[in-house]
């Protein structure tokens, strides 16, 4: 079995060495997603609960062009700058998996890129 790079021209491109998705087999692992509006590639204005709708958005589309949904969700990694977001975080993060509810974990981390306030990386199938 060989693996198969995802590209969705929905959410924003890698700013790095990594691919924003691989899929192996009928599994899809996600790269971390930031704050970044894909048409601008700049953190979208706000605090944390815009920050994590544009994550989610990102997530959403991301598992859409790569022929999954948020309904498929097995597992997703929340890093947070600070625990006290972890509230608000939950509250949207619920909204967008209500069906789903995946494998999760949250932690709280020294500093993230582009100095954003949340990244999530996920797992889903196919």
């Amino acid at each position: 079995m060989s693996h198969k790079i995802i590209k969705s021209n929905r959410v924003p491109d890698a700013i790095g060495p990594y691919s924003q998705a691989v899929c192996y087999g009928n599994l899809l692992f996600c790269s971390g997603q930031i704050a970044l509006d894909p048409h601008t590639m700049h953190v979208v204005d706000g605090g944390i609960r815009e920050q994590t709708i544009q994550v989610m958005e990102n997530i959403k589309s991301l598992l859409e062009d790569a022929g999954s949904s948020m309904d498929r969700l097995l597992k997703c990694s929340i890093f947070l700058a600070s625990m006290d977001d972890f509230a608000v975080v939950n509250e949207i993060y619920g909204s967008y998996v209500q069906s789903s509810k995946p494998a999760r974990e949250t932690m709280a981390v020294r500093t993230l890129p582009k100095n954003v306030l949340i990244e999530i990386s996920a797992t889903a199938y196919i």
